[in-house]
């Protein structure tokens, strides 16, 4: 079990889901149950979804909920560009949103890396044990 506060990927998504929160207040009334919704529920999941991975009691319990993050990142990526379509954010604030998004699927990528890593390496102590 680890502490999801500690991991430095968490850290960034929480950070881009408050600023998200804070964008999409200014969305049109109407789509508080549309985008508003989904974009604000995909951006949660990262997070979510990292907390409960290290809840987990095993390596391959967590990278199963890192892979749900890293799903969950490529659907905020769509959100992200439809609210930039259809005119509901800024393009300065997509680009902000955008980079930040990025830099959190580089990192998730890099923390399951190094997870299966992990998950490989104790297969193979257990095989010679």
């Amino acid at each position: 079990m680890r502490n999801y506060r500690d991991l430095q990927v968490w850290s960034k998504a929480h950070h881009l889901t408050l600023e998200l929160y804070r964008i999409s207040r200014q969305f049109p009334r109407e789509e508080t149950y549309g985008i508003t919704s989904q974009l604000r529920r995909a951006a949660v999941s990262i997070g979510a979804n990292l907390a409960e991975g290290c809840g987990r009691r095993t390596s391959s319990e967590l990278a199963r909920f890192v892979r749900i993050a890293m799903g969950s990142a490529s659907e905020l990526d769509y959100h992200l560009l439809l609210s930039r379509d259809l005119g509901f954010m800024a393009a300065d604030e997509f680009t902000r949103a955008t980079s930040a998004l990025i830099e959190v699927r580089k990192m998730l990528t890099s923390f399951l890396n190094s997870v299966e890593e992990q998950i490989e390496t104790q297969s193979r102590a257990a095989g010679t044990a």
